[in-house]
């Protein structure tokens, strides 16, 4: 059996001597206590260096993305396709799948093999002869330097697609506002800012318009919309100066989309790397972001559903406990599509279930051995059954089998129809309090009691008599009251007078 072994300095192919050894797995560690020991279990067979950190990072990350590099693939077909019956024990299963299918040699991965592995590693320095060990530390310190690989890139693609989101939005919005104010009309007619900057760039002054071929960029329809417009434009004239500005401001928007979808479509490579299953629950930028938040992704591995639900929304969660409101229900999670797509009543529901398959599906990524979007896949089909039926919740109703449509019954109106009733537009009363003593009596008699022979109720009737004779008696006493007040009054003034004209007589008789 041969052993392939990488190092931060070269491929080391290894030739096992005693395969009996790996079949006690636990004590195999034993037997490589000493190099001594080492030495007697494994013998170096062929050593191929790297010549610089660029072949060595290549050829690094083409192992981690369990991929066969150039130098490998040299190696192999140099020394093991020589003794292509034995058997070529390997670190990662993936790894040998790809071998056997290009070179056709059958690869081993086992728990003896990892052990053994392991062992190798401690008596690297023995085993490897003719290279010293200043040299293997100083290469696997140029590699991890140099290594921008992994996680790492997904980081900073994350970071750097919302500057560039950002920048973009600046320069068209700037490039719109300037060849606004000489061609207004077609910023109107197209919406879409790339198709806007790569046809300004073409058209140039307005003038030109009528003879530019614009059929490359835009439908016929809305090239003879543009084509009247300018005819009949109110733009300003402006300088050659100002044209040429704006086209070379044309340009940066046009080559910083190009390079943001080229970005767009390398993370996207990463992140079905990376973590498969996370970029089929929640897309590649959510799950970058996810993961570029948390730090790692064996980080996020760690962080409970809930966590994972309110992930950068942390100013809004602590106010929310601070002031004793509500705590927000999503975080980044919030921009994956399914939550998008969603009403705004159950945008809560199912964050919180998207969540929890995207924590599974983080977990499955990091800890797992498979690299296979299927888990993730069968997750984001039950959320969106559970999507479709919180929609339908209230339209539909589940019949007794729960397959088919329930039969509603025919909807009758049952409702009374109400005749609108005029007595209550007015709230002054119909009759009048106040009203004269013969009115009443005509009334009276206009309208006769009828009494019954069997039963006779004899007081109701009386005491409306009574109290009809009773009021013209009052009115009666107020009178004569207010007749016999006037008199007294009258009285009183014949007695003032009559005083008055006699002290007058005496103050006359005084003076004489």
């Amino acid at each position: 059996m041969l052993v392939l072994f990488e190092t931060a300095a070269g491929y080391a192919i290894f030739k096992v001597l005693d395969e009996s050894k790996l079949q006690e797995v636990d004590s195999l560690w034993k037997e490589f206590e000493t190099p001594e020991k080492a030495n007697k279990v494994v013998k170096l067979k062929h050593f191929e260096k790297f010549q610089d950190t660029t072949e060595a990072l290549a050829a690094a990350t083409a192992m981690t993305e369990g991929k066969m590099g150039k130098s490998l693939k040299k190696v192999l077909k140099k020394v093991v396709a020589k003794e292509a019956h034995e058997q070529l024990a390997i670190s990662d299963a993936k790894l040998g799948g790809v071998i056997k299918e290009k070179l056709n040699l059958s690869c081993v991965h086992s728990p003896a093999v990892a052990e053994l592995m392991r062992g190798i590693r401690t008596q690297m320095e023995s085993l490897i002869t003719g290279l010293p060990p200043r040299e293997i530390s100083a290469m696997s310190l140029g590699l991890a330097h140099s290594s921008v690989t992994g996680v790492t890139s997904v980081l900073i693609c994350a970071a750097l697609l919302d500057d560039l989101d950002k920048e973009l939005n600046n320069y068209i919005m700037r490039c719109r506002e300037w060849y606004g104010w000489h061609f207004p009309e077609v910023g109107k007619i197209i919406t879409d800012n790339l198709a806007y900057c790569k046809s300004v760039r073409k058209i140039g002054a307005r003038t030109n318009v009528a003879t530019t071929d614009l059929s490359e960029h835009l439908p016929e329809e809305v090239e003879a919309e543009v084509k009247l417009a300018a005819e009949i434009s109110m733009g300003t004239e402006v300088s050659e100066e100002d044209i040429g500005n704006i086209m070379h401001l044309c340009d940066q928007v046009i080559e910083i989309t190009e390079y943001r979808t080229q970005l767009y479509d390398y993370l996207k490579n990463r992140m079905m790397a990376i973590a498969p299953n996370l970029t089929v629950m929640v897309g590649e930028l959510v799950g970058a972001r996810l993961i570029s938040h948390a730090g790692s992704l064996l980080n996020l591995a760690k962080h409970p559903a809930s966590t994972v639900q309110i992930l950068g929304a942390e100013k809004a969660l602590f106010r929310a406990l601070k002031t004793r409101r509500d705590t927000p229900k999503y975080g980044l999670i919030y921009h994956a599509s399914l939550v998008g797509q969603t009403s705004a009543k159950n945008k809560g529901k199912i964050s919180r279930m998207l969540a929890a398959k995207a924590s599974l599906a983080i977990r499955y990524d990091a800890l797992g051995e498979d690299t296979n979007a299927e888990m993730g896949v069968e997750n984001r089909a039950k959320l969106e059954a559970r999507l479709r039926h919180l929609e339908e919740k209230g339209i539909r109703r589940i019949s007794g089998t729960g397959k088919a449509m329930a039969k509603s019954d025919k909807y009758q109106h049952k409702s009374d129809v109400k005749v609108y009733d005029p007595s209550g537009d007015s709230t002054l009363p119909s009759v009048s309090k106040k009203r004269k003593f013969e009115e009443v009596e005509e009334e009276e008699v206009a309208t006769p009691v009828t009494v019954k022979t069997k039963k006779p109720k004899k007081e109701p009737v009386e005491e409306a008599s009574t109290a009809a004779e009773e009021t013209p008696k009052k009115k009666k006493k107020k009178s004569k009251k207010a007749e016999e007040e006037a008199m007294d009054v009258k009285e009183e003034e014949a007695t003032s007078s009559k005083k008055k004209k006699k002290k007058k007589k005496v103050k006359e008789e005084e003076g004489d």
